[in-house]
Parts: C-alpha cells; sequence; structure tokens
C-alpha cells in the first residue's frame, strides 16, 4: 500500500497523458463525408423542432374534432324580495342547469383535417430541412477538402520552385544568365508563400463554414478522396422526382390546409345550436297538503345568421382568395424548382466535360510544356520567365482541376436534393 501510494502521482500523470494522446489521435482521424453526413443529422436541432411542432398540431387535432365542454348553471330563481322565505312563493326554485354547445355542420371534422394538413406540411417541412442540412454539410466539407488539397499541390511544388531560385542564382553565378532572372524566381516563390497565406485563410473560412453543422469535428482533417459523383440520372427521371420533394408535398399540405378552412367557412354559414337541460327544485306544499312538484325544463337555442354579409360572407371570401393563393405559390415553386434543376444539370454537364477534357489532355500537356521550357531555357534556347510561366501554369491547372472536381461533386449534391438521389 505505502509502495502505491508513493506512486498515485505517477499514476495519475499517466492515465491523463494516455486519455489525451486518445483524444488527439481521435482528433487527427480524417472526417469522411458520409461521416459528416451522419453527424451534421444528428446535431441538427432544427429538423427535431419541426417534428415538434408536427407533434403539436396533430394534438390541436384531436381537440378540434370535439365537442366544446358542457357549461353547468346553478342558481336561485323567483325568490320574494320583501317578505316570505325559500317556501313562501310557489315558483321559487333552486335551479341546476347544464348546457351542451353545437358547432355549426361539419366545422369539426373540417378543423380536424386542417391541422391534420399542417401537421403534414411540417412533417413534410422536416424532411425538406434534413435534404438542405445534407446538401449544405456535402458542400462546405468539399469546399474544406478544395482548400486542403489546394495547400497540399501548393506546398509540394514549393520546393521545386526553390530549386529553380537556386538554378537562375547558379547560372548567374557563372555568368550566363542574368540578375533579372534571379530576381524573377525569388519574386515567385514569394509569391507562392503569400498564395499560401490566402489558402491558410480560406481553408479556416471553410472550416467554420463545416463548423456549423459539425461543431469541434470540424477541426479534423477532412478525407483526402471524393465520393463517387460521376453519373446521374437522367433529366427526365429528376423531372418526375421533383414532384416528391418535401418542399413540394408541403406546398400540397398547405393547400389542403386553406381548403380545409373554405370548407370550415361555408359550414359556419349554417346555425349552430345548444341544447339546455335544467332542474328546478321546490321547497313548500300545496294548498291541499301535497308537497310542490319540482321542474324539469329543456330547451334548445339556435343560431341565426341573418348578417352574413359582414361576418359569414367575408370571411368565406378570405378564406377562398388564401386557397388561391397557396396553390398559386405551390405553381411558383414548382416552376422555380425546375428551373434551378435545368439549370444545376446543365452545369453539372458541363462541368464533367471539363474534367474530362483537363484529365484527357491538359493536365499532360501542361506538365509538357513546363518540362520543355525548362530544357529549353537549360540548354540556353528559352527564357526564364517561360520557364517560370510554364510552371506557375502548370501549378494552377492543377489546381484547377481539383476545383472542377470539386464543383461537380457540389452539383451532385444539388441535383441529389432538387431530384431525391439516394446517398
Amino acid at each position: 500500500m505505502t509502495f502505491f501510494r508513493g506512486r498515485q502521482p505517477l499514476y495519475i500523470l499517466v492515465v491523463a497523458l494516455a486519455l489525451s494522446f486518445a483524444a488527439q489521435a481521435q482528433h487527427n482521424v480524417p472526417l469522411t463525408l458520409a461521416e459528416a453526413e451522419d453527424l451534421a443529422r444528428e446535431q441538427e436541432p432544427g429538423h427535431a423542432a419541426l417534428l415538434a411542432r408536427a407533434s403539436a398540431l396533430l394534438e390541436q387535432a384531436v381537440v378540434a374534432g370535439q365537442l366544446p365542454d358542457p357549461t353547468m348553471r346553478i342558481g336561485l330563481a323567483n325568490y320574494p324580495i320583501s317578505s316570505g322565505s325559500f317556501s313562501t312563493e310557489g315558483m321559487t326554485q333552486a335551479q341546476l342547469g347544464f348546457r351542451q354547445n353545437f358547432p355549426s355542420g361539419k366545422s369539426r371534422a373540417f378543423s380536424t383535417q386542417q391541422y391534420e394538413s399542417l401537421a403534414l406540411e411540417m412533417n413534410a417541412g422536416a424532411a425538406a430541412r434534413s435534404r438542405d442540412v445534407l446538401t449544405n454539410v456535402r458542400i462546405a466539407w468539399l469546399e474544406t477538402y478544395y482548400w486542403q488539397q489546394a495547400r497540399d499541390i501548393v506546398t509540394v511544388s514549393r520546393p521545386f520552385f526553390l530549386d529553380l531560385a537556386e538554378i537562375s542564382l547558379s547560372l548567374y553565378t557563372v555568368g550566363r544568365k542574368t540578375q533579372q532572372d534571379v530576381l524573377r524566381a525569388e519574386l515567385e516563390l514569394n509569391r507562392l508563400d503569400d498564395r499560401l497565406i490566402e489558402i491558410d485563410r480560406r481553408h479556416a473560412e471553410a472550416r467554420a463554414a463545416l463548423s456549423e453543422w459539425l461543431g469541434t469535428d470540424a477541426k479534423r482533417p477532412v478525407a483526402a478522396k471524393l465520393p463517387a459523383w460521376e453519373q446521374v440520372p437522367a433529366l427526365e427521371m429528376l423531372h418526375e422526382n421533383l414532384s416528391s420533394h418535401p418542399v413540394v408535398l408541403a406546398a400540397d399540405a398547405q393547400v389542403a390546409a386553406r381548403r380545409a378552412s373554405v370548407a370550415i367557412a361555408e359550414e359556419r354559414k349554417k346555425p349552430g345550436w345548444a341544447l339546455d337541460l335544467g332542474y328546478g327544485y321546490r321547497d313548500g306544499e300545496l294548498p291541499s297538503g301535497d308537497p310542490r312538484s319540482d321542474f324539469v325544463s329543456l330547451s334548445v337555442t339556435m343560431d341565426l345568421p341573418f348578417f352574413q354579409k359582414n361576418r359569414q360572407d367575408r370571411s368565406l371570401s378570405a378564406a377562398l382568395s388564401e386557397r388561391s393563393a397557396a396553390e398559386l405559390s405551390k405553381n411558383e415553386l414548382l416552376r422555380r424548382l425546375t428551373s434551378q434543376l435545368d439549370a444545376e444539370y446543365a452545369h453539372w454537364k458541363d462541368i464533367s466535360r471539363r474534367v474530362a477534357l483537363y484529365e484527357t489532355s491538359i493536365l499532360s500537356l501542361s506538365a509538357d510544356h513546363a518540362q520543355a521550357a525548362l530544357l529549353a531555357y537549360q540548354s540556353e534556347a528559352g527564357d526564364f520567365a517561360d520557364v517560370m510561366r510554364g510552371y506557375i501554369d502548370d501549378l494552377n491547372t492543377r489546381l484547377d482541376h481539383v476545383r472542377l472536381q470539386v464543383e461537380r461533386a457540389q452539383s451532385y449534391a444539388a441535383l441529389a436534393n432538387l431530384g431525391g438521389l439516394s446517398r
């Protein structure tokens, strides 16, 4: 026991270091796009909030279909003020009454339909939110991927530009080249360092955008592999899937809710009614000596919708206008989504052709041109400016290729949202 106590601080230190190393190792595990998607869906509160609202509306739908609570009336009727007691006058009563109101027509059933439609709208909104979150985290992850790759490409290229500077300096020291070549090499090397600073800034911005969806997991390095999104379905199939997009389903539910509002307004033109049941207790005796009889009363109260012009008619007119607005909004939404889908599909096709062109010819031609310029310079058949331009163009070409790959993947993410493509 004494031996253990003497080494307890060391034991605690070892455990703390082990936990720290484990946390650091987990922090350095590359973040794949699939993992980022799962984390974003788990941590995003907006989806759960919409589902909670849908649940609340379903509860209200049940309430709307029920009869109003009955009312109870307790009173004393016909009590003599000047003299007497409860049994003095024959009409003096202790009354107990109940009233049950019945809303007009089928307004309760249509109110239930209205809330159910609004609940469907919230559920569809939750599904649309889930799609938007998936699209946003994909775009943010891909943007982070690009700047991470850009930094790697520029960092790997920097030693070569440093070699060019040393070559120009060595040729200048033996009198074969001018000082201008040395200065040009140093200038381009400094510009490369400036580009790295700009890349680091853009990379930090991309990580900040990703952290909106992932929190601290956004600090992890992203995986160095893009998703295999190189094919999309035909445009016609995407158009067919567009009708089942959650925002369209939400618009359908909103139209259904407005139609229920119209039905409610039409039902309210019918009279509502109420049923009253009362019991009156009497004390005292009749002249014959018999006890006074108690009273039971039953009555029906009915609304008289005589003044419909400025009440029911205007309510119906407002409901009809709201229904028309919901239908027009849905049509406008379908047109806008169709336009976005067509534009994004054309964008994806164009980017795919550009990526293919880069991979079949531009990348190899750019590398060959830079190498040829260097060989010509070393054999004193070319200018150093041509060498620098060639290798800068080759660097830019490789960066452009990665950017096009990322833009194609981001375009696919947008098409997946609009066309309902699975993960």
